[in-house]
């Protein structure tokens, strides 16, 4: 299936896309869609974080950043980076102009390290949807954005594989809303390449319905290290065995490792040489920032960079390689379709994924509810935060205990989920106390909780229509809007970045206490 990465026509966008030819995807491999030749990433993972906080930075967004960094990307010979994490908030243009002027395209991860599938417990709602529909919104636009991450790593051993469903469910849901946009931005999913679970978790990735695959695949590996490895014992014969026949295309989007020093990157002739070039489309090295970890390229210090001492090795080893493709005219794909991993020891997510989450269903079945919780939004301070997941796990354990909860629960092992099983941690605790409300006949003093419920009466009689009701495609209707500012973006003090971090951190709060 061809795929179109970028978009070129955009109607009723005020940015004037830059002078970048879009790419697009034949089979396993990427071509530019108007010289036909073939494209290999090779990129470098871009995160110029904020390092004495733990505030989450949108480097897309700052101007003063991206006109300091550019010059090292330039002479680095970099043409594409991976931007961990952004935000819908604010202004790309300049940044992505830049990069567009560059020649650089951008790989941007969906998720942040609150807004995302959980994956020691795993739920997805309406909310993180919009979340990820507002960030499709703001950089679907440009040209140069090249593709969007479903998930980092998010199961990294056989007893949380069932997260895999959930994010395979934003995989096929941010599919089904690039298209309702018109657009043809692939969406894709990145590995840490567990040993135990490498194989279950490739084919998962690329077994279903077009709907429901990956677009690519990405893996992260720090095998080979240093210049006494080879590509034998490092592992990489085995990583190109692993990918042979592939259908999809196939990024490195993480490497380097660094146990021994300086690095010399010797892996960097062998991603773009003969022995990998058929099945990998290049890759993106570890890191561009200068870290505690010592993985940086650059170390950054206000509008200032200085280049560490792996720069110049890099620089070489990436200088030295010039991949050989084919073009896209003469290339005729041959990949094989995957078969999905059975259900076992190693792997516990089925391949029925959860259903596409809608606010419209979760605020139905709340208009029907006569014991409601007296929060009318989730937590967002820390303490607080904490104090709700606490009362909401007590809840959930007293009364799930003694009743049915299907309706709100999720089971990704054995494929089932519950009709309101995509509403956010305040909807599902709701509906909980509703039902042991009506259990115990509405007796006084069954709707308190402690003081955290009240009786309300109800809009609806019944919620037998709920599971009727979808959502627009309009990222508006999956998310709350924030308060524009006089420029036109979004103000990060509103909206629903607030409410989904909230959410999520609530749902692994009481999950983790059942």
């Amino acid at each position: 299936m061809r795929i179109s990465i970028a978009s070129a026509a955009l109607v009723g966008m005020a940015f004037q896309a830059a002078a970048i030819d879009p790419l697009v995807i034949k089979g396993s491999k990427v071509f530019n869609s108007k010289t036909g030749e073939q494209f290999f990433a090779k990129g470098i993972d871009y995160q110029p974080d904020i390092l004495s906080t733990n505030q989450i930075r949108d480097p897309l967004a700052d101007k003063a950043a991206c006109s300091r960094d550019l010059p090292f990307l330039k002479d680095l010979g970099i043409n594409a980076i991976r931007v961990y994490q952004t935000e819908p908030f604010g202004n790309h243009d300049d940044c992505m102009k830049m990069l567009a002027d560059a020649g650089i395209y951008v790989m941007l991860d969906l998720s942040t390290p609150t807004e995302t599938i959980i994956r020691d417990s795993p739920a997805y709602d309406a909310d993180l949807l919009g979340y990820y529909q507002r960030k499709i919104d703001a950089f679907g636009k440009y040209d140069n954005t090249f593709a969007f991450l479903a998930g980092n790593e998010v199961a990294n051993a056989a007893n949380n594989t069932d997260a895999s469903a959930f994010v395979k469910a934003v995989v096929r849901d941010t599919k089904a809303y690039i298209k309702s946009k018109g657009l043809s931005i692939a969406v894709g999913y990145a590995t840490n390449d567990d040993a135990a679970i490498r194989w279950q978790m490739q084919t998962y990735f690329d077994c279903g319905s077009d709907e429901e695959r990956a677009d690519f695949y990405g893996l992260n590996n720090y095998e080979w290290c240093g210049d006494k490895a080879t590509f034998e014992s490092s592992g990489y014969a085995n990583i190109v065995k692993n990918y042979t026949d592939w259908n999809i295309p196939v990024f490195m989007t993480e490497y380097g490792c660094n146990a021994i020093r300086p690095r010399t990157f010797p892996e960097v002739a062998a991603i773009y040489g003969d022995k990998m070039t058929d099945i990998f489309s290049g890759g993106f090295v570890y890191e561009y920032v200068e870290e505690t970890n010592n993985y940086g390229l650059v170390k950054l210090s206000g509008n200032s960079g200085s280049k560490t001492e792996d720069y110049d090795n890099f620089k070489k080893a990436l200088a030295a390689v010039n991949p050989k493709g084919v073009k896209m005219s003469s290339y005729s794909p041959s990949g094989k379709e995957q078969n999905c991993p059975e259900i076992s020891k190693d792997w516990i997510a089925s391949d029925t994924l959860p259903p596409t989450p809608s606010n419209a269903t979760c605020d139905c079945m709340m208009q029907s509810l006569s014991c409601v919780s007296k929060l009318k939004s989730v937590p967002t301070s820390d303490s607080e935060l904490k104090t709700f997941g606490e009362t909401v796990g007590n809840i959930f354990g007293t009364v799930c205990g003694s009743i049915d909860c299907g309706d709100v629960s999720s089971d990704a092992k054995a494929g089932k989920y519950g009709k309101y099983s995509g509403c956010n941690a305040l909807q599902r605790v709701s509906w909980v106390m509703n039902a042991w409300y009506e259990h115990e006949r509405r007796v006084d003093g069954s709707c308190d909780f402690d003081g955290f419920a009240t009786v309300t009466s109800p809009e609806l009689s019944s919620d037998a229509k709920c599971s009727d009701q979808k959502d627009s495609s309009n990222s508006d209707s999956n998310s709350s809007s924030g308060d524009s500012n006089s420029d036109g973006s979004e103000d990060t003090t509103s909206g629903t970045a607030s409410i989904v971090a909230s959410s999520a951190l609530a749902v692994a709060a009481f999950v983790a206490l059942l």
